[in-house]
């Protein structure tokens, strides 16, 4: 398993480990579960654009000219999976509020435990920028797999996937088939169950994140 790790960074700071305890906690409500889920995001988007390349820019400040760094004109594009990436969307907008925003439809047949596309809507200059593909779970991979085969496809080059929870198995099978994406999460977890479930996970991020069952 340790060369499908390669390309996984755990994010293991006290916050991020802190907030997903709660996430995980079936007693956690609708409304924190959201504000959790936001929070986790924008802690997590940190470490997911650390390695943005920045250029030197001439300012003045109040007392002296100087020589400052700013982003090097790099464009950021967020593509939240639907339904449940929706909920970390916002909290990487509120870090990098100038990003630009796609929206990929999939959901998981129960019985094949295949993604079925049902919606898709990218920025047009998506082969310009640098994609962040967001889904909470990563479980079998499918619908990880799937989402950034679109974005590809739209002519991207950078792609890199943000999770909250992995499973060894989607991981193994999203570095088979995308091994140039690098896979952010805050956490590894033991294994899937027989309907395709993370144990311990965190249940259907979905139906916590909106109410529903």
């Amino acid at each position: 398993m340790e060369n499908y790790m390669e390309n996984v960074v755990v994010i293991d700071h006290p916050l991020v480990q802190h907030k997903l305890t709660f996430l995980r906690d079936r007693t956690t409500g609708t409304k924190d579960f959201r504000m959790l889920l936001r929070e986790l995001a924008t802690l997590m988007a940190y470490e997911v654009t650390r390695d943005l390349p920045l250029e030197d820019k001439q300012i003045e400040t109040p007392v002296a000219k100087m020589t400052a760094k700013v982003l090097a004109g790099r464009k950021l594009g967020i593509v939240p999976i639907l339904r449940a990436g929706l909920g970390m969307a916002d909290g990487i907008m509120d870090l990098v509020p100038a990003a630009k925003v796609g929206h990929i439809g999939l959901y998981r047949d129960p019985e094949t435990l295949e993604p079925k596309g049902y919606y898709q809507k990218l920025p047009t200059d998506t082969s310009e920028r640098d994609m962040i593909v967001v889904d909470p779970m990563l479980a079998t991979g499918g619908s990880a797999i799937e989402g950034i085969r679109i974005v590809k496809e739209a002519g991207c080059k950078t792609v890199r996937l943000m999770c909250l929870v992995a499973a060894p198995e989607g991981i193994k099978a999203l570095h088979e088939a995308h091994p140039d994406v690098m896979i952010y999460t805050a956490a590894v977890d033991s294994h899937l169950n027989d309907h395709g479930y993370i144990v311990p996970g965190l249940g259907d991020a979905g139906d916590r994140i909106f109410g529903t069952k």
